[in-house]
C-alpha cells in the first residue's frame, strides 16, 4: 500500500489564550504581596514602566519656597572659636579616650535593614542534641550511633526506627544502640528518642526520682484509665486513696507527651487583608487595601521617540512598541483586576449582610454561582479572584473563600450554612458542664430543637474538624471509690 500526501481543508472552532490574557488571568489570582513582587519585577523589565511620585506640596514646603524666592537680605554669620586657657585635657582624653560605644544619632529617613533579616536562625532539635553528644563523654562509636538515633526522630521527638534498623545504619549492635538510646532519652529535653508515649512518660517520670513508684505504676499498667478519664476505676485498681492517686494523676498530668514540639514552634506569619469593609453612617464601606501599591505610568521620554520619527532606528522603534504595549497591558490588567476584585467584594457584602451585621452564626449558604450571577463573570473568574484573598471585617480577618458554604436543610425547610451549624456546635461545647458533656446524639437533639436537621455522623465530622474531642474524653471525672 503506497502512502501519499494530500491537503484538507478542515473549519473548527479553538480557544487560544494570548499572553495577554494569560498575563490577566495570572494578575487576577495573585495575592496581594504575589502582586507587588509580580509589579516590581516587571519595573526592573520594562523600561516603559514607571513609578508615578504623587505627592502634593505641603503647606510648610510652600511656606519654605516663598521664603527663599523673595529677595530678603542675608547677613554673612561669622564663626569664631576661643578655647579656654583653663581647659583639662586630662580629663577630657580619660573621658572620650575608653572603650564605651559611642550614640552615634543617625538619619531617620536612612534605610536600614528590615528587623525579620537580622533574626537568628532558631536551634532545631536536632541541633540541641547534637550539641549535647558534643559535650557527652561518648565514644566514636556511640557518637555515630547518636547521630543515627538523632536523625530518625520526628517533630514530636519520638523514635521512627527499629533498634535492628539503627544498628544496621551505625554498624553496632543491638544491646549497644540500646544502651546509647538510653543516655539519649534523659538528655534535655527529657524522654526525647521515646519509641511510643509510655516509654516517654516512663523516662520523665523516672528523672524525677519519687520514692513512691505510684506515678511509674500508673504510667506502665493503668495509662488506658487516664485516656478515658476513668479515676474511680483507677482507684480501686490501684487500691489506694483518692488523694495518693489524685497526686500521682496530677504529676503525670504535668510531663510532657511530646518532648520536641518545642524546638519546632512555626513563625507568626502575619495577614495583610486585601478587602477593609467598614460600617460608615449605617451603611458598608468596602476599600481595597493599596497600600505600598505604586502608580504606574508608561514612560513620557520613550513616547516622545517614538514621534521623532526618522531619527529613531527601526529596530529601536519596534523594542519601545513591544514594550509600550506590554507595559499598557499589565496597568489594564492591574486597574481589570481591581474592578473585579471591589464587585465580588461588593456582592459578598451585599448577600452576607446579616454575617456583617451579627456575626459567624448569621452566615448564610453561598456557592460561587451566586456572586457569578450577581456580578455578570463565569464562575471560574470568581474562584480566580477569591484565592488568596483576606477580607478584614468586624468579626475579624476572613479568606474570601471562607464566604462560600455549604447548606444544611432545616426543620422549616430553610437552608443553614455549614460554618454556622460549626459555630453552634464549638458555642455547646463551651457552654456544657463538664462533668456531663454534651454526646454527639445530644447536640444532634438540641440542634433539632433549633430547626438545624443534621445527622450524628455530620455532627462528628464537624467535631473532630473544630478540634473537638468526643465526649467520654472531655467529661472531668470525680474521685470517688
Amino acid at each position: 500500500m503506497a502512502l501519499e500526501l494530500k491537503q484538507q481543508l478542515k473549519l473548527s472552532q479553538q480557544l487560544i489564550m494570548t499572553p495577554q490574557l494569560q498575563q490577566a488571568i495570572k494578575l487576577l489570582q495573585l495575592s496581594r504581596l504575589e502582586l507587588l513582587d509580580t509589579i516590581s519585577q516587571e519595573l526592573e523589565a520594562n523600561p516603559l514602566l514607571e513609578e508615578t511620585q504623587e505627592e502634593l506640596p505641603t503647606e510648610q514646603d510652600a511656606e519654605l519656597e516663598t521664603l527663599t524666592t523673595e529677595e530678603t537680605p542675608f547677613q554673612e554669620v561669622q564663626l569664631s572659636e576661643k578655647m579656654r586657657e583653663d581647659f583639662d585635657w586630662e580629663g577630657y582624653l580619660e573621658e572620650y579616650n575608653t572603650s564605651t560605644p559611642v550614640l552615634v544619632e543617625t538619619d531617620p529617613n536612612q534605610e536600614w535593614p528590615s528587623f525579620d533579616s537580622r533574626l537568628t536562625e532558631p536551634t532545631t532539635l536536632k541541633d540541641h542534641l547534637e550539641w549535647q553528644i558534643r559535650l557527652s563523654d561518648f565514644s566514636e562509636e556511640e557518637r555515630e550511633i547518636g547521630a543515627c538515633i538523632i536523625g530518625n526522630l520526628n517533630n514530636d521527638g519520638y523514635l521512627d526506627a527499629t533498634l535492628e534498623e539503627i544498628g544496621a545504619m551505625s554498624g553496632a549492635g543491638v544491646p549497644k544502640v540500646e544502651e546509647v538510646l538510653r543516655r539519649v532519652q534523659n538528655f534535655d529535653p527529657t524522654g526525647v528518642a521515646a519509641r511510643d508515649l509510655r516509654e516517654c512518660l516512663l523516662v520523665q517520670a523516672r528523672s524525677l526520682e519519687l520514692e513512691d513508684k505510684l506515678v511509674e505504676r500508673i504510667i506502665e499498667d493503668y495509662l488506658h484509665y487516664l485516656e478515658t478519664k476513668n479515676y474511680a476505676a483507677l482507684v480501686r485498681a490501684l487500691k489506694r486513696s483518692p488523694e495518693e492517686v489524685k497526686a500521682a494523676v496530677d504529676i503525670i498530668l504535668g510531663l510532657d507527651p511530646k518532648p520536641g514540639s518545642a524546638f519546632n514552634k512555626d513563625s507568626v506569619e502575619y495577614i495583610s487583608p486585601d478587602i477593609y469593609v467598614f460600617k460608615v453612617d449605617e451603611e458598608w464601606v468596602i476599600l481595597l487595601n493599596e497600600d505600598g501599591m505604586p502608580k504606574l505610568k508608561v514612560s513620557s521620554y520613550y513616547k516622545d521617540a517614538l514621534g521623532e520619527g526618522d531619527q529613531v532606528p527601526t529596530e529601536t522603534k519596534d523594542y519601545i512598541q513591544t514594550k509600550l504595549r506590554a507595559a499598557a497591558w499589565l496597568i489594564k490588567s492591574i486597574h481589570q483586576r481591581q474592578r473585579t476584585l471591589y464587585k465580588v467584594s461588593q456582592s459578598i457584602v451585599r448577600l452576607q449582610g446579616d454575617f456583617f451585621e451579627k456575626g459567624v452564626a448569621f452566615l448564610k449558604p453561598m456557592v460561587l454561582r451566586d456572586i457569578a450571577e450577581d456580578v455578570g463573570m463565569h464562575e471560574s473568574t470568581i474562584s480566580r479572584v477569591t484565592a488568596n484573598k483576606y477580607m478584614h471585617t468586624p468579626h475579624g480577618i476572613f479568606e474570601l473563600k471562607y464566604f462560600f458554604n455549604s447548606s444544611i436543610n432545616s426543620v422549616m425547610g430553610e437552608a443553614v450554612a455549614s460554618e454556622s451549624v460549626k459555630e453552634r456546635i464549638r458555642q455547646l461545647v463551651r457552654e456544657e458542664d463538664s462533668s456531663k458533656p454534651f454526646s454527639d446524639q445530644e447536640i444532634v437533639d438540641i440542634l433539632e430543637k433549633e430547626n438545624i436537621s443534621i445527622a450524628r455522623r455530620t455532627v462528628a465530622k464537624y467535631r473532630e474538624m473544630l478540634g473537638i474531642l468526643p465526649s467520654n474524653k472531655r467529661r472531668k471525672s470525680s474521685w470517688g471509690p
